[in-house]
């Protein structure tokens, strides 16, 4: 996909959002969007997806399939998840048992199973949120465009959605996410784009094409650590570990005492 010298200002004679942007990101690859609020970011998630058309330039060679989440679901419709769903599946062309087993399978694997029969209006915004990640991925996406996708989502679906770009970047997908809160640090191989004053800098982090220096695959030292907090502060310290540029593999369920029989207090 290729952002071709994109230009944008809402209302004939405002202010340039994006001046003379030129991006280009490769099937496989993933970019993280950065940037203080209000630069544009979600502007430009806009623009890729095509909910926005630039007043200069144009996107070429954007996927046939694309995902997007924004960073506020429209829960406003009178909908149940299931019906909801559904009829965002046959829009994306899905039909016959397909049809049902992509939605179900969705609702199943984002834990979203209990609400089926329940309307989008009265859904708390973490699990309107799954909603909006479900609908986006019915059909393998080409591209998939995700606005701070871990807002209002609990532990264990924050865990989930760098797994699920993963699976799309390994299909041959491409993906733009913005991030504010540094849960994008598991993402080590993205490019990072940031939103600055209508322009947009392209960082490319060393070995981001699976290999150092044209001498082979990269391979990291790592060391993994396992720290026990109250379940409480779980979400919270994953948060502050991220932030602080360490990879938070996973968060593990309530687990029995670690003392044993004769341990010291």
């Amino acid at each position: 996909m290729r952002l071709d010298r994109i230009w944008l200002r809402y209302g004939r004679g405002g202010p340039w959002v994006l001046r003379e942007v030129e991006l280009t990101l490769a099937p496989g690859r993933a970019a993280v969007v950065l940037g203080r609020n209000g630069v544009g970011k979600s502007t430009l998630l806009q623009i890729a997806v095509g909910v926005l058309r630039p007043t200069r330039g144009a996107v070429r060679e954007r996927p046939e399939v694309v995902g997007w989440v924004p960073e506020r679901f429209p829960a406003d419709q009178p909908f149940t998840v299931r019906q909801y769903l559904t009829a965002m599946g046959r829009l994306r062309g899905l039909s016959g048992p397909a049809l049902p087993r992509a939605v179900d399978g969705w609702v199943e694997r984002l834990g979203v199973g209990p609400y089926r029969d329940v309307r989008l209006p009265a859904l708390s915004k973490g699990t309107a949120q799954k909603v909006g990640l479900a609908q986006a991925l019915l059909r393998p996406p080409g591209l998939l465009v995700l606005d701070e996708p871990w807002e209002g989502l609990d532990a264990a679906a924050r865990e989930l959605v760098p797994e699920l770009i993963r699976e799309v970047l390994a299909a041959g997908g491409t993906v733009l996410v913005s991030d504010h809160r540094g849960e994008t640090v598991r993402l080590p191989r993205a490019e990072r784009w940031t939103v600055a004053e209508g322009g947009v800098s392209v960082a490319v982090p060393a070995g981001a094409d699976g290999r150092r220096d044209g001498h082979g695959p990269v391979v990291d030292e790592l060391s993994v650590v396992e720290v026990a907090v109250p379940t409480a502060r779980a979400a919270d310290t994953a948060a502050a570990l991220r932030a602080a540029g360490h990879h938070v593999l996973g968060v593990r369920p309530h687990l029995p005492s670690a003392r044993g029989a004769g341990s010291e207090p």
